[in-house]
């Protein structure tokens, strides 16, 4: 085979393996929403917990100062933040006053509960599915939220 055709070969093969950033990170904007932010409750075997109006869980990290996140790049990349552009729902056994949004430095809107950022974990696919509550990563604890606004370990 000529190089020219090889190297050819070589970087047309790297391109359908390669995911570039962007496309890796679609997972996470396809939950971010652009209508209504609902919260609902539900069992889990962590008890009842707080989770969006799909049924994927929801997380605090401990990280986090009171209504700020500190959560970002390759954190945002692995637990990326539940955003909204409009208004905000509680759901069946959400506690309202205790629903609220905080200002990401990128000018987003992320849903809070109980003064904490919430986010989802890029590995939680299923509805219902928890799989990384209680776990240390960042610097911080990943934790679901009871509906009173009790973090769960």
């Amino acid at each position: 085979m000529p190089v020219a055709l090889r190297t050819f070969a070589a970087g047309f093969l790297a391109a359908i393996v390669f995911v570039p950033p962007a496309m890796a990170l679609s997972g996470s904007s396809r939950r971010s929403t652009s209508g209504t932010a609902t919260l609902t409750v539900a069992s889990s075997q962590f008890g009842r917990i707080i989770f969006d109006g799909r049924r994927h869980a929801l997380y605090a990290f401990t990280r986090d100062a009171h209504g700020q996140s500190r959560c970002s790049g390759a954190c945002a990349a692995k637990w990326p933040p539940y955003l909204v552009r409009g208004r905000l729902q509680a759901g069946a056994g959400v506690q309202a006053s205790l629903l609220s949004t905080i200002h990401r430095p990128d000018g987003t809107r992320q849903v809070a509960y109980a003064g904490r950022p919430l986010y989802y974990y890029i590995g939680d696919r299923k509805p219902g599915q928890v799989l990384c509550g209680n776990v240390s990563e960042f610097g911080g604890l990943w934790l679901v939220i009871a509906p009173s606004g009790r973090l769960i370990r």
